[in-house]
């Protein structure tokens, strides 16, 4: 092996991106200003149809208010408990940035969950995938951490595991407890929206975005209620009821049609295209 590959690469080079680059990345909303521009009705509809086939069934999405977070970096603290993460690895990150006026604010990465992945289009052994709802998902077993995903992917939102599995996350019991098994030395790992509460809250009647237990660990722990979680095919559904209220909503780099299911409110002073300049 070289010295490139045995040396465990820091979450901050793993996942480097740099302010300059980082910003061009949030000056995704701005190339999402068109979307901004189309009735919810008609973004609603186009999530239904994008992922549900006929239509039905779940599609999860996140609605994240760029107004309400505050920085406390407690939705990386809850996902890496649960998912029994050392402090380098990151799937849930958050940055300090600039609008164009000098305003900073604070913005929270997941992954999106494209519903044109990427990630999914560049592995070549089928370990990254779409589940009909539309959360994308790491079958570890089948990964050979080629790392193609993490080059296709446009958010940096994957991070490879160079070391043996870690006995307890720094930020545990503090954030929570480990609720999925460990991934092996040699993957790539992802956010995957909580889908192993999802899917046991599903099966015991309770409602994702609406009861904790079925609710990702990264929604819960925020204590500002920055972020929404919930069900795009639902009327009712939290996330919903959100996208239909907010005047304005944006996604990260929708220019390049990945069709994030991550939503942004961005700061209420820079409705019109903030980072426009970035």
């Amino acid at each position: 092996m070289t010295e490139h590959e045995t040396k465990p690469t820091s979450q901050e080079e793993d996942n480097k991106t740099s302010r300059r680059d980082f910003l061009k990345l949030a000056g995704a909303l701005v190339g999402a200003a068109a979307l901004t521009q189309l009735p919810m009705a008609r973004k609603m509809s186009a999530a239904r149809a994008s992922g549900g086939g006929d239509g039905t069934g779940h599609q999860w999405g996140m609605l994240i208010d760029i107004n309400l977070c505050i920085g406390c970096q407690y939705c990386t603290f809850a996902c890496n408990a649960v998912n029994n993460l050392a402090d380098d690895m990151r799937y849930c990150v958050v940055t300090t940035e600039t609008t164009r006026s000098g305003e900073e604010f604070f913005l929270s990465r997941p992954c999106m969950h494209c519903d044109e992945a990427p990630c999914v289009q560049a592995c070549p052994v089928a370990a990254t995938r779409k589940r009909p709802d539309g959360i994308v998902e790491m079958d570890y077993d089948r990964c050979i951490g080629c790392r193609y995903c993490m080059v296709a992917c446009p958010y940096d939102a994957r991070v490879f595991n160079w070391k043996e599995p870690i006995e307890l996350s720094p930020q545990s019991p503090t954030f929570g407890y480990q609720e999925v098994p460990n991934r092996p030395r040699g993957v790539v790992e992802k956010c995957t929206f909580c889908s192993h509460r999802i899917d046991a809250g599903l099966e015991r009647g309770l409602v994702p975005g609406v009861d904790h237990q079925a609710t990702p660990a990264c929604v819960v722990a925020c204590p500002t209620n920055a972020r929404i979680f919930g069900d795009m095919n639902e009327a009712t559904s939290p996330i919903s009821v959100a996208l239909a209220e907010a005047t304005v909503t944006l996604r990260l780099r929708e220019e390049l049609s990945t069709e994030p299911r991550v939503y942004y409110i961005p700061p209420e002073s820079h409705t019109d295209n903030p980072f426009q300049g970035n």
